[in-house]
């Protein structure tokens, strides 16, 4: 039953920001005209949802500058809360920031860059017992954007932490794809 609610949460939010961003124009950027800082900005994020045996919500948003008109960087943020019913003792919440660097390779893919930083609840084996730590991570990939009408877009991007440690990392696996919209 929590699968098809999910499913059903799942393509109610899709549709909610696929309408909602087709609605801002995106602008192209013509570096002679020198656009002020506003004209070059943009925001986005990404929102994860899961329900059942494992609960997790992610909220990550992110705003960035476009210095160029192939090169933008910009900062993050990432909130985390999560309960696995599975295990006494497994649920909290872990939060951060983040730093990257994007560059378009061509109009639609692009190269990525991110170092970002989570304070979460890791286990240390020494002490045999879990308490508050902060990791690091390098990432290195690249990604495909989905553009919604001509201002907003979906991001696809495939990352590999350079940093990635078996006992110490944050994420499971050193490698990490996203889904997330920027308008």
């Amino acid at each position: 039953m929590s699968l098809s609610i999910n499913k059903c949460l799942s393509v109610l939010f899709l549709t909610l920001i696929l309408s909602s961003t087709l609605a801002f124009a995106q602008r192209d950027i013509d570096p002679e005209d020198n656009p002020p800082l506003k004209d070059r900005m943009y925001f986005g994020g990404n929102l994860g949802l899961q329900f059942g045996t494992v609960t997790l919500i992610d909220i990550s948003p992110l705003a960035g500058v476009m210095i160029t008109p192939r090169f933008s960087s910009g900062l993050g943020a990432t909130y985390q809360y999560y309960d696995d019913n599975r295990f006494q003792g497994a649920s909290g919440s872990s939060y951060g920031g983040r730093v990257f660097a994007r560059y378009n390779v061509l109009p639609n893919i692009f190269a990525y860059t991110e170092f970002e930083t989570i304070n979460w609840n890791a286990y240390n084996f020494f002490n045999d017992r879990f308490q508050r730590t902060w990791t690091d991570a390098f990432f290195v990939g690249a990604g495909y954007f989905a553009p919604f009408g001509s201002r907003g877009g979906a991001n696809f991007t495939f990352l590999y932490n350079l940093m990635h440690d078996n006992r110490n990392s944050y994420y499971s696996e050193p490698y990490v794809i996203r889904v997330g919209f920027v308008l």
